[in-house]
């Protein structure tokens, strides 16, 4: 079938294919180093209690046939082998049918790991690397030119990520549509990055165009990826040059890389790459497969799309076990303040008013006011991004924060590996106590003055002091 392989798009494929690595890369590499404290068989969270109490259908994948957190080690660095090998292109030098094994594993093995991260998997951004994942399997390797169905999925799929993202701005927050949420947006976002506080003090009247670009990105761009070239690699271009700017304000994990991926597929390469190679027709069994795998994604889209146009919209939602089609969306409201919870230890045995506490610092959320925030992303620092959650409201912490002190008043290696600075290298402390503030950044003056980045203010306990639990003496004879 002539209609089924578009002959240019041969680069566009090998781009996409490549950045798509990369973030299987780093999304296997975070969950393995930081399983263990967050839902490792002594985590805050164990997977073998969640595999317990959920059943099978829920969430399947391959932790339901077995789990150890050797086991989950495997998976994960696996992941990260075989992302290494995709972006090293090994895909190119084996059979079709290999090709779209290859490209299938880690989608299997991404799947199980979310299936059973619980709220620290929780972020659209996991759906999104399903079902990029998902549809990558099926678009082949040099054996075939690219399916045209395949690349319309994944513009469709940026469609929704775009314009998703705009629609629940402007029904959710006046102050998109006021174009003032930037206002506070750079102070308040979940972990701000090392720019973020140059873009928080840029002139109001650069947030406004900032936010008037946005909206223009998000709302009216993506029906331009539908169009033909090169007015869709045009529309494509400018959301890409829309994510480098969020990359530069902040850290959203690969939520940013992982959008600039879709949008890299759309853009037509061909004047820069020169005349395709010669490329053998496709395989009939190969055509068959993408042609049902087409037809499945589009019959399980009605939902995601009646999203879209409902007034209830509802953001980052999966609609089946296996995350292929997903509602997208992100900052439907705006904080206005931004609150921290500031996690903190004492030795002393006796709590008293004059007792003295030492922070524990984490990688990325704010914390000492003359720390100037680290640039982390696409890497998730998925502890610090739940704090964020706590600090808005003590709900978003009930399952996990009191596990995660337990394991502070034990001096757990794991979770303190999570950690920045551990103010307790020689001994668990005796009592642990988390407090909120209220943070805003400092102006030009206040930082020349002081050299802090922030000013904190006390507002309210988060938790009361929690004492490490005495330990049994065995009891001698009688």
């Amino acid at each position: 079938m002539q209609w089924f392989t578009a002959d240019g798009y041969w680069l566009s494929r090998l781009i996409f294919q490549r950045a798509l690595a990369a973030v299987h890369l780093v999304a296997f590499l975070s969950a393995a180093l930081q399983f263990r404290a967050l839902i490792g068989e002594r985590g805050m969270l164990p997977v073998p209690e969640l595999l317990r109490r959920t059943p099978w259908r829920a969430a399947p994948g391959l932790f339901r046939l077995h789990y150890s957190d050797r086991f989950f080690a495997v998976v994960a660095w696996t992941g990260c082998a075989l992302s290494l090998a995709l972006l090293a292109g090994l895909d190119g030098y084996v059979p079709l049918w290999a090709a779209l094994v290859l490209w299938a594993a880690p989608w299997v093995l991404y799947l199980s790991i979310v299936q059973v991260g619980q709220v620290w998997y929780g972020f659209g951004w996991e759906s999104l690397l399903l079902e990029t994942g998902f549809l990558a399997v099926f678009l082949g390797n040099g054996d075939t030119a690219a399916p045209v169905l395949v690349l319309w999925l994944l513009r469709w799929l940026l469609f929704r990520v775009e314009f998703g993202a705009g629609l629940i701005k402007i029904r959710g927050d006046a102050c998109w549509r006021r174009l003032t949420c930037l206002d506070f947006h750079h102070e308040t976002q979940p972990m701000p990055g090392p720019l973020s506080w140059f873009f928080h003090h840029l002139p109001k009247p650069a947030h406004r165009v900032e936010t008037a670009a946005n909206h223009v990105t998000q709302l009216v761009v993506p029906f331009l990826l539908f169009t033909p070239q090169p007015v869709a690699s045009v529309a494509a271009g400018l959301m890409a040059a829309t994510q480098l700017w969020l990359v530069l304000s902040g850290n959203f994990a690969w939520l940013n890389w992982l959008t600039i991926t879709l949008a890299l597929s759309v853009i037509d390469w061909s004047p820069l790459a020169g005349p395709p190679p010669a490329q053998p027709a496709s395989p009939l069994w190969y055509e068959l497969l993408v042609i049902a795998v087409a037809a499945l994604v589009l019959t399980l889209s009605h939902r995601p799309a009646r999203n879209l146009i409902s007034r209830r919209q509802v953001m980052n939602r999966s609609y089946d076990p296996l995350h292929l089609v997903n509602a997208y969306g992100a900052f439907g409201s705006i904080s206005r303040v931004r609150l921290e919870v500031v996690v903190e230890g004492t030795d002393e045995p006796v709590i008293h008013e004059g007792t003295h506490w030492r922070e524990y610092g984490f990688r990325g959320k704010p914390g000492d006011p003359r720390r100037l925030p680290r640039q982390f992303a696409p890497y998730h620092l998925r502890l610090d991004w739940m704090m964020w959650f706590a600090a808005l409201s003590p709900a978003y912490a009930r399952s996990w924060f009191g596990p995660f002190v337990e394991r502070l008043l034990r001096g757990d290696r794991e979770t303190l590996r999570l950690l920045r600075h551990n103010p307790f290298p020689e001994a668990p402390p005796a009592h642990v106590r988390a407090r909120v503030f209220h943070y805003r950044y400092t102006d030009r003056h206040e930082l020349r003055a002081t050299g802090c980045w922030w000013h904190r203010t006390f507002v309210r306990d988060f938790m009361r002091p929690v004492a490490r639990p005495v330990p049994l003496r065995p009891r001698g004879p009688a």
